[in-house]
C-alpha cells in the first residue's frame, strides 16, 4: 500500500460520523418536542377562552311574561359583552313593555328607550352606599348593591318597581390601590337587571371621575324611572 493510499484511507477514517437522524422520517427528537408543546399551549389557550364563569352565564328571563304579557319576550341573553345581540327574529328587535319601547339589548342594558308623550316620570337622585357597622364601605360590589336596595325600597315605598327603570348613571372613583373595580360593579348592578325577578334593563351611562363628595364611596349611581299612567 503506498503512502498516498494509506493517508486517504486515515483521511476517510478520521472525518465524523454524519449525525444520525432520531427520526428516520425526517422530524428530529426536537422538532417533535417542540410541536407538542405547540399543541399543548393552543389547548390551555382554548380552555381558557371556552371556559368562561359561571357569574357569566346566561340569566333566565321566564318571569317577563308576568311583567309584560304572554306576546313580548326579552331575548336571551348570550355570554358576549357586545351590544344589540338579540335572539328574536330578524325583521324585529324591539321590546315593548308598558308601551316603553327598547331596542338593541346588550348584557347588561339597552342602547335606546323611547318613553312616549303622557308617561309619568321618577328621577331618584344620586345616592351611595351607607357605612357597615365597622365603619367600613364595603368593595364595590357591595356597595353597588346597597345602593339599588337603597334605591329598590324607595320605589316600591312610591308605588313603582325596579322594573320601571329606564336609566342609570353612575360615577366612580378607583380604590386606595388606584384600582377601579369595573367587574364588581357589574356583579352588584346585574343581580337587579336582566334576573328572572326583573326581566328588563335600563339604558346605562358609566363613568370614571376623580373623586365623590362621600369619603369612602366608590360609586354614586342615579336613576330615572318612567311608566304610563294606570
Amino acid at each position: 500500500m503506498s503512502e498516498q493510499e494509506a493517508n486517504s484511507q486515515d483521511q476517510v477514517s478520521d472525518s465524523p460520523a454524519p449525525e444520525v437522524q432520531a427520526d428516520r422520517g425526517g422530524m428530529s427528537a426536537l422538532n417533535k418536542a417542540v410541536i407538542t408543546a405547540v399543541v399543548l399551549l393552543g389547548i390551555v389557550l382554548l380552555i381558557q377562552f371556552t371556559g368562561g364563569d359561571e357569574a357569566d352565564l346566561p340569566v333566565s328571563t321566564t318571569g317577563l311574561s308576568a311583567v309584560s304579557g304572554a306576546g313580548e319576550s326579552v331575548a336571551v341573553e348570550t355570554a358576549s359583552d357586545n351590544v344589540a345581540i338579540l335572539d328574536r327574529d330578524a325583521d324585529s328587535d324591539v321590546v315593548t313593555v308598558g308601551g316603553i319601547e327598547r331596542r338593541g339589548e346588550g348584557r347588561y342594558f339597552f342602547t335606546s328607550i323611547k318613553v312616549p308623550a303622557g308617561a309619568e316620570s321618577l328621577y331618584l337622585s344620586g345616592s351611595g352606599a351607607s357605612p357597615l357597622e365597622d365603619g367600613s364601605w364595603g368593595d364595590m360590589e357591595q356597595q353597588v348593591v346597597d345602593t339599588f336596595e337603597s334605591f329598590k325600597q324607595t320605589l316600591e315605598q312610591q308605588g313603582w318597581s325596579m322594573g320601571d327603570i329606564v336609566q342609570v348613571r353612575a360615577f366612580a372613583v378607583s380604590d386606595e390601590f388606584g384600582y377601579l373595580d369595573f367587574e364588581g360593579f357589574n356583579r352588584g348592578y346585574r343581580k337587579f337587571f336582566g334576573t328572572e325577578e326583573n326581566p328588563l334593563k335600563p339604558v346605562r351611562t358609566f363613568v370614571e371621575i376623580q373623586g365623590l363628595v362621600v369619603p369612602g364611596w366608590l360609586v354614586e349611581i342615579e336613576i330615572r324611572a318612567a311608566r304610563m299612567p294606570k
